[in-house]
């Protein structure tokens, strides 16, 4: 039976550290699937979501979170969209050519990673950090420790069936030894990635922690899932000048907005504008939409 898409919370129950520990192959599929990436930028794309993934786990909130890439290099962003229910979609753009091996420095050049948390009650929170470590985990883990002071080890492994990973941090307000979180982070990193995408859960965190006391909490299940509509297309067209929307129609018969994330065309023509500019619903939102 293939390993199902999910995120796993663990707690140690000797020392005041929390592990999560993620797959996320078939999801992964899907966000690349419609595109051309070469293959580093489907690899970056990869650690982006497993990254994202392990971070809402040790964020209590409902509501979204966004991990955006961007630099002066041939690679001009790359970004996961998230949320609390571990749903996700995630895009890239390229302006040069990536070869093959490309690290991620080479990729982006002189840039920084973007870590935007909305939820649904409260305030918008906005992260930045450099990218100064070489991988997405070195740069996210130099993020922990400056913005929360929390000792955080982040694991990515991939291979060509898929991406999964762990992370591991200290408590907050508990007192752990840095030996005991340095023995726990170099267990973690004997994790091989055939390890991380084929087995099952509870047998990789057997593999890592047998001699561990461990309590490993239920699984949530991880999807890809697209929130573009028919609707918010509609809304988009309202913030475009009537000008440019007539002449397109003018010459093209028909407005097609596409959707970068899942591929999705709506086309709209000079009715449907007339009702949007009315405020008239059209369409049956994400039923319209065209792949």
């Amino acid at each position: 039976m293939p390993v199902k898409d999910q995120l796993h919370r663990y707690l140690f129950n000797n020392v005041a550290v929390r592990g999560e520990l993620v797959n996320v192959s078939h999801t992964l599929k899907d966000i690349v699937k419609d595109h051309d990436y070469p293959q580093p930028v489907q690899e970056l794309l990869a650690e982006l979501l497993v990254a994202t993934s392990l971070m809402t786990a040790t964020l209590k909130f409902e509501g979204n979170i966004t991990v955006q890439l961007q630099g002066d290099g041939p690679l001009s962003m790359a970004v996961i969209n998230g949320n609390n229910h571990q749903q996700f979609r995630g895009v890239a753009r390229t302006r040069g050519d990536i070869d093959a091996g490309s690290t991620l420095k080479q990729m982006a050049g002189n840039g920084y990673l973007i870590i935007t948390i909305t939820p649904e009650k409260g305030e918008r929170y906005q992260g930045v950090v450099g990218l100064e470590g070489d991988t997405v985990a070195a740069c996210l883990e130099d993020y922990f420790m400056r913005s929360e002071q929390l000792p955080t080890r982040m694991i990515i492994r991939q291979n060509p069936q898929g991406a999964g990973g762990i992370l591991l941090q200290v408590l907050p307000a508990q007192d752990t030894s840095t030996d005991d979180f340095e023995h726990l982070a170099t267990l973690s990193d004997t994790i091989k990635a055939e390890e991380l995408v084929s087995l099952p859960a509870n047998d990789v965190l057997w593999r890592l922690y047998h001699q561990e006391d461990v309590t490993v909490f239920d699984p949530a299940d991880i999807e890809f899932k697209c929130t573009c509509s028919r609707q918010r297309c509609g809304d988009v067209l309202k913030t475009v000048a009537s000008e440019e929307i007539d002449q397109i129609l003018a010459e093209d018969g028909k407005i097609d907005m596409h959707c970068d994330y899942c591929g999705a065309h709506y086309l709209y023509d000079a009715v449907d504008v007339a009702n949007i500019r009315n405020n008239t619903v059209t369409g049956s939102d994400t039923h319209d939409a065209i792949h």
